[in-house]
């Protein structure tokens, strides 16, 4: 008999997930500093395996929520990504990546970006429940605190913006026009 019953609690400190991998020419924007979206992939990669190590599930992306560039990655360092579970809600989880930047030749290491990436589960294709988060420092219920504030600041946004779009969409020429004017003298 199937059970609807959550899995297990599972600790912050298990749900931790490392990747590291060494920066090349091939990763290089114009300015030959780390590309951005070279970042986001590996950013997108870490958050993907840390979600399933934590929920046992095959975990997709349902949204990159921030991604903060504290300070370039230069190429030939060493880039070294660690996620961990900082929310869950009933099928979804929020990663937190802290990124760091290691010169090779003097050791020297720098934090570069922090990333929150929210991942759903999935079973047979359908999102499925995942275990529920143990806080077992300070740190972590101050995390996952903020997280949930973060989820509910994003609902409510969400929410506006498609009350914003329904009156745009519903509003006249007319009305439109005066307020592409007034939006020009602010």
């Amino acid at each position: 008999m199937e059970s609807n019953a959550r899995p297990r609690a599972i600790a912050v400190s298990e749900t931790t997930t490392q990747l590291a991998q060494v920066m090349t020419p091939t990763d290089a924007n114009f300015l030959g500093k780390v590309f951005g979206g070279s970042l986001l992939a590996l950013i997108d990669l870490c958050a993907s395996a840390t979600a399933q190590k934590f929920s046992g599930l095959i975990s997709v992306t349902a949204s990159f929520d921030q991604v903060d560039f504290h300070d370039p990655i230069e190429i030939g360092e060493l880039v070294t990504l660690t996620g961990r579970i900082s929310y869950v809600g009933r099928t979804s989880m929020e990663v937190t990546i802290d990124v760091a930047a290691t010169n090779l030749r003097t050791g020297v290491t720098r934090h570069t970006n922090t990333a929150r990436v929210t991942m759903v589960a999935l079973a047979d294709g359908r999102p499925s429940q995942v275990p529920r988060l143990q806080c077992e420092t300070r740190e972590d219920k101050v995390r996952y605190l903020e997280a949930k504030l973060r989820r509910a600041a994003r609902s409510e946004r969400l929410e506006e913006l498609a009350k914003t779009h329904e009156r745009l969409n519903s509003a006249s020429d007319e009305e439109l026009d005066k307020m592409l004017s007034e939006s020009d003298s602010a």
